[in-house]
This record gives structure tokens, sequence and C-alpha cells, in this order.
């Protein structure tokens, strides 16, 4: 049905002309409807799949008049039912029973296919309806008109009970009306087992330009993630070719997320415009792996023959290679004194066999690495390379798929929005979206599969499915009847999985989320509103920062964290844990903090990496805006895997292998809302110990006891300083490590 024309039950039915003039004033009639219902559409044409036209006539709107018995021609094209007696027209060619329950078959010059509606329910629906079982509310509503009636009311009633002027009544909302939920949208789904998207948001910003990107389509992200999984198998190839090394785990995935925090490209993913050419991040991970990758083996054997391939490879490298005489001295004369050692050692343990290597990887390794840098600078270079022609591959494609549309791209300007200040908002698209291709939609158990165009079959389940559903209900404005839904959920896990990686658990690290019940936690005692590293498929708050806000934008997303600039409000900030992005986050956050006067505060969790120590680490310690700081021990807390929209429940949960602190950073007003305190602590160490998210989410039902391995935290003096509020650096910031070895039990003190 087309979106504007309304169905006109009480019509009579069309009679063909019998004269010149009658057949020149009938066709003036219907040239004149069919430009009046032509503007009425969108200028943007819709591509949908090939239909049949009705009865071989050109004009969708038309249906053909009842054939006397001795007439001649065209047969009506209606097929007798043996249900009962039917009319001839299209509208009325259906059994009597589903004629008195009110349904009528009508042409959809949208859709390019016919579709049944029934005028006193105001249901649309592709597919014939059943008889003698009237339908209620369902999901399939291809027209987007379909109402939730009433409780209690009855789907067969005449249409004068369900008037939008009784005091039952349910009245048609149309298309372009503005409302904050869905009609079907209940309160209650608001607050999911991990998600909770009542809480509004205290972030303040500035009001911002919309983002520039094209939006999302089918087409595109096929075309991208094919061109990435080449670039994939040109950076093995390179790296196998040139220094005989399997390319890096991950190191890719980890390339993609260092060259965009200074890329300004024209893509949301592959780097484009960078400076420098050569990735700091790639150079250093293939250098690590030179002349071979090291392990930790789990044998003596396995040992041994480690130590002994590494000195043999580096022989090999300074034979190879252009090296100072000085560099080519060192290096065989450590290699003959290794192979002299293990010679003479045959049955050292794993503990000798990895500091002799540790040794040896000290001596030779700077001598090395200058012997190989050329030649990894130019993998860098060539990688970068081979993106620069992705993109500009990509960028092609897409904006010959819009303007087929009728889209064309914006210029290029560079006026500033007016300074206002607004609550913190979802990214705003530029450009205009045209309706997307269908996707086909299969349940299969717990989880929901999507695929598109015959291609990759991707998962979610059927709890993130809605989840997304939500977000997109609430956040999307231009798309009110939900047509282009389930096509922006594929390019969004077609975007995601392109960027995790091929490997079955590759990428997933990078999207590692705290718990529910530690982002409960840090709402209720920090007020925390908003995430500044998630996506719509792990955030917890309406409100996140996401890497893509092109597919993300749709569902909430604010974009990049670095174009990110409140000057208010409580945030949780988890990065994924490349060190550039970390350098890059705590330099934006200095920035931020010390710009503003209003209250601001920044809950952040980073690894405890101590051998070496990262920079973002260091700077975080030496911060003037750190009011706390608590460490984590490794292996007694956990983590939301970054597979969580589709892997086993049993797998959702991942234990921390490494320790965590976290970071309270906040202004001078923020630490007077939002200081943590003893309480607030105490609550927040609760929150993240393994295996405690049932006893908290019960804790309204039943009390409970703090005996969870949590030690007793003299936090006097802090409380002390914070009352006389003169933190400092050195003063009133403590570090609290907690030790697996210095948890006692402890109960809790009464509020």
């Amino acid at each position: 049905m087309d979106g504007n024309a309304k169905p006109d039950f009480g019509r009579p039915k069309l009679q063909l002309p019998h004269s010149p003039e009658e057949l020149s004033k009938s066709q003036v009639l219907r040239g004149l409807s069919a430009l009046h219902h032509q503007q009425q559409q969108p200028k943007t044409p819709i591509p949908q799949s090939p239909a049949v036209p009705p009865s071989n006539h050109t004009d969708p709107l038309y249906f053909p008049p009842p054939q006397s018995s001795g007439s001649s021609g065209v047969p009506s094209p209606a097929t007798p039912s043996p249900s009962g007696p039917q009319s001839p027209d299209k509208v009325h060619n259906l059994p009597q029973e589903l004629l008195d329950a009110g349904w009528r078959r009508f042409w959809s010059r949208r859709e390019g296919k016919e579709y049944f509606y029934n005028k006193f329910t105001k249901q649309s629906l592709w597919d014939q309806p059943p008889i003698g079982s009237p339908v209620g509310a369902t999901r399939h509503d291809p027209l987007g008109i379909q109402i939730d009636l009433p409780a209690g009311a009855d789907p067969n009633a005449n249409a004068a009970s369900l008037d939008s002027s009784g005091s039952g009544g349910v009245k048609r909302r149309h298309s372009t009306q503005e409302e904050p939920l869905s009609p079907s949208l209940k309160t209650a789904d608001l607050k999911g087992p991990f998600w909770d998207f009542t809480l509004m948001t205290n972030a303040q910003i500035y009001e911002r330009s919309p983002c520039k990107l094209p939006p999302p389509h089918n087409d595109t992200e096929l075309l991208r993630a094919n061109l990435t999984n080449r670039l994939r198998m040109q950076y093995q190839e390179l790296c196998s070719h040139r220094e005989s090394i399997n390319a890096p785990k991950e190191s890719f995935n980890r390339w993609l997320m260092e060259r965009k925090v200074i890329d300004k490209g024209l893509d949301p993913m592959l780097p484009s415009n960078c400076n420098p050419v050569v990735s700091p991040s790639m150079m250093r991970e293939i250098m690590s792996d030179i002349p071979v990758k090291l392990y930790r083996p789990k044998m003596n054997n396995d040992a041994r023959l480690l130590l002994s391939k590494y000195t043999e490879s580096a022989m090999k490298m300074v034979e190879k290679r252009s090296v100072t005489p000085e560099s080519r001295k060192v290096v065989k004369w450590n290699a003959d004194d290794t192979f002299r050692w293990l010679r003479t050692q045959p049955y050292s343990s794993i503990d000798d066999y990895m500091k002799r290597l540790a040794h040896l990887k000290e001596e030779c390794g700077p001598h090395l690495c200058a012997a190989a840098k050329s030649s990894v600078e130019g993998i860098c270079t060539k990688m970068y390379n081979l993106s620069c022609e992705a993109v500009k591959r990509l960028h092609s494609k897409h904006w010959e798929l819009l303007k087929e549309h009728q889209i064309e791209e914006p210029p290029e300007t560079d006026k500033a929005p007016p300074k206002k200040k607004y609550q913190c908002y979802a990214i705003q698209m530029m450009v205009p979206s045209p309706r997307l291709p269908n996707v086909d939609v299969q349940e299969d158990g717990e989880m929901t599969v999507l695929r598109y165009n015959n291609g990759d079959r991707l998962k979610i389940s059927k709890q993130h499915l809605k989840k997304l559903d939500l977000l997109y209900r609430i956040h999307c404005r231009e798309d009110p009847f939900r047509h282009n839904f389930l096509p922006r959920v594929w390019c969004l896990l077609r975007r995601y999985q392109t960027y995790f990686g091929t490997g079955e658990s590759e990428g997933h690290s990078q999207q590692g989320a705290l718990p529910a019940r530690v982002l409960k936690t840090l709402s209720e005692q920090f007020g925390v509103t908003f995430e500044w590293f998630a996506s719509p498929l792990n955030c917890y708050f309406k409100q996140y920062c996401s890497a893509f806000p092109d597919t993300d934008g749709y569902f909430g997303s604010r974009g990049p964290m670095l174009d990110f600039h409140p000057f208010s409000g409580s945030f949780e900030a988890n990065p994924p844990f490349g060190e550039e992005l970390m350098e890059s986050m705590v330099r934006h956050f200095e920035k931020l903090l010390g710009g503003t006067t209003e209250p601001m505060s920044i809950t952040v969790f980073i690894p405890d990496w101590r051998n070496p120590v990262p920079e973002a680490l260091r700077m975080l310690e030496a911060s003037r805006f750190k009011r706390r700081q608590v460490t984590f021990p490794a292996f007694e807390h956990e983590y939301r895997s970054g597979a969580q929209h589709y892997c086993q429940s049993s797998s959702v949960h991942i234990k921390a292998v490494h320790g965590t602190i976290v970071m309270f950073l906040q202004n001078d007003a923020g630490f007077k809302i939002w200081g943590p305190n003893e309480k607030k602590v105490r609550a927040l160490l609760d929150a993240f110990q393994m295996g405690n998210e049932e006893a908290l989410n019960n804790s309204h039902r039943t009390p409970q006891r703090r005996d969870s391995k949590i030690r007793k935290i003299d936090l006097e003096k802090e409380t002390e300083d914070a009352t006389n509020n003169q933190p400092s650096s050195s003063s009133s910031s403590s570090s609290v490590p907690l030790k697996s070895e210095d948890f006692k039990a402890a109960e809790s003190k009464p509020d």
C-alpha cells in the first residue's frame, strides 16, 4: 500500500468508457491521479524486489470492472474459492468469512505486490489471513500501520466501536508524528538483563555538526568485508615473504584501531589519510617476532628447540642482511656461545632455557631490529597504500549507489554550529538514506539469523536483537515504520564482524565490556549515565560513544570518543587495550576536565601492566584530576565477551587474566558530587567480584553479607581529606591494591 494512499471502501466500481470523449476524460483523470500520487511519494526512489503487475494492466492502482456474462474481453482474474461466493473485483476477491471480518485485498504500488488490509482493526499483512482464526497483534506489519488493540477489544468488532473519538478507541498514528517511543514499546522492556535505558543522561554538550559520512548500504558493506579480508591476506603474505614469519596475532586489528586515532580519511574503518604513514603499532609487533616468534613452552624439549631455532635464525639474518661489521660480530659471538652451552647442558630446566633466551634476545635484539628496519617499514607502507586504494574504491562504489537514488554528496563546509548547550543527543546524519534492500530472516533456536544476497549467515541472539530494536525505536526518528531496521542491523553485524576478523575468537578482546552489575553500581553510586567506549551490541546505557558513527548512529551512538566533547556529566571509560588509543584517551580527558567548571567525573578502567608500564598508565597516575586509584587482582574479576551477542550464555563472562586499575578522574565540582568515598568504593568492589551478579539482583529481597573476599579498607584519612575538599595527586590520591593474599572476610558496616 502506498504510504499516503488510503483505501476507499465505499467507492463505486470503475466503468469502462464507451465514447472517445469519455475515454479522453478517463485518461485525463487517471493521469492526474497518478501525478498526485507520484508527488506524494518521497523524492528518493525506493528499489524493491520485482513483482508481477496485476491483470496485464500498466496502472498498478487499476482494478478491472466486473464483466457481464454476455460481454467479450479478458476474463476476470478472480479465482473461484470453495469457501464461498466471491466478488469478481480485486478488492473483494476473498472468501466471505474474511470479507465479514473486514479484510480486503489491495495492490501496493510502493512494494509492487498485493497486500491485505483490515478496515476494522487497521491491520495489514502480505499473506492472506487464515479463515476462522482472527489475526491479532503481530510484528509482521509490512505497511507499518498496524496498532495494538486495547485490552479486551474484539478484533472483529465493527469500525464504530474502534473509532478514535470513543472512550476506548485507538487512533492511527501519523507517519510524521514525532513521539519519544513507539506505541508498541513497553516501558518494562527498557530495563533488561544487561541494559537499562530508563536512565536519562546527565552529559551536556554544545551543538555540533551532523555526520557527513554516507549512510550504510548492504552492497557497500559486502564490498568493505571483501576488501578488508583481502588486506588481511596480503598482510600475511608480506610478513611471510619478507620476514619469514606469520603475521602477529590480531596485529591487523590493532593496526586499524591505532590508525583511526590519527586518520582523517573518508572511510569509518579503513585508514586513508594518516601522518606518519608507518604505523608504530604494526612495526613494533612485527619487530617483536623477528627472527622467530617467542612463547612460553610447557616442556623442556620445546624450550630447548625454541632457543636453538632463535639462535640459528639470528645468524642467518645477519649473514643475508646488510648490517654493520660490529653488529655481525656481536650476533655471531652470542650465537656461538649459545650453541656451546646447548651442547654442554642437554638436560637443563625450562627456566634455564628461558633465561638463556632472554639474555640472547637482549644482546642481539637491537642489532636484528636495525637489520630488519627498512624491510618492516616497507611492509607498513605497503599496507597503508593498499588500504588507501581500497578506500577509494569503496567511496566511489558507495556514492554510485546513492546517486541512483538521486542523493548527491554534500559540499564541504567549515561553518561551525552556534555554541548552544544541549543535553547529549545521538549522531545526526547529514546525507539521507534510501530504502535499503530486503534481508532474509530465520530463527534458529535462541538465535536470529540474518542473510543478505545469499551471503554469510550473521547470527544475533534474540535478546540482543530486542535490545537493538529498543535502541532503534528510541533514537531513529527518520524511519518511523522501521522499514530499514533489519537491513541496518545486518550492516551493523557485518561491520563489526569485518572489524573483528575471520578467526573464531579474533578481535573479541577489543569489545570486552564491564559486567552489567558493575555498570549498575557505577550508575547508583557515581551517577554514571554514559559509556565512552561501547557499541550497540554491548552498551548498558542508551548514551555511549562507539567506533562507527554511520552504522551505530541509528542506534544511539554519539560517535567516536575523540570527537565527543562534553562539558558536564559522569562517565565510564573501558577502552580497548591499545597503547596509542589509551594515550590519546588520557590526553582527551585531561583537556575536557581542565576546560570546564561544570561538574565532570570519569571512571577509567585500564589494565595493570607493569613490565613495562604503559605511557597511558603513567599519565593517569600523575594526573592532577586523579582522586582515587583501586587495583583488582587478576583472576578475581571478569568481563563480558565481545562475542556476547551470539555466543553461548556460559561463555559470556570471561575471567580477567591481568589486573585491572580503576581511576577516578574528577574536577573540583565533580568531586563534590561524585567523590569516591568508602561506601561507594566498597559497593564497586563487591560488584566487580565474580559470581556476585545474582546476589546483586536479589539484594532488594534478602540482605546479603559482604564476605566475598573483600578486605577492610581504611579510608578514614581520605574521607577526612574529601570533607575538607583538599585533594591532591600526592596526598589524598592513594592507591589501594587488592592482592589475593590480602583478602579477608569482612562484615558490612551498617549504612
